[in-house]
């Protein structure tokens, strides 16, 4: 069964280092929903941005503890997955 490609890319991810690496790579950051695969990534990109994806790398950003002040708690678990785009495709995020 397939999923809606608009349930596993869940949003882009802009950070200083995410902007260089698009700039300089053409490279694009997005938070992906757990579980899903490189092939299920690739086909909602090209599917949704209508672009040509050359590579994809998938990370799973894990918890970590935080503290402010006397309470304690922990950041959300992330799926990330990092795509590099054929020479002459954009995606413009920012």
């Amino acid at each position: 069964m397939k999923r809606n490609p608009r349930d596993i890319i869940i949003r882009p991810i802009i950070t200083e280092k995410t902007v260089m690496m698009q700039q300089n790579d053409n490279k694009v950051t997005f938070e992906v929903a757990k579980g899903s695969n490189k092939i299920e990534i690739r086909q909602a990109i090209e599917e949704i941005f209508n672009v040509k994806v050359e590579k994809i790398n998938t990370v799973k950003v894990l918890p970590r503890k935080k503290r402010v002040g006397k309470y304690e708690g922990k950041t959300a678990a992330v799926h990330k997955a990092i795509v590099k785009l054929a020479e002459g495709s954009n995606i413009d995020v920012l």
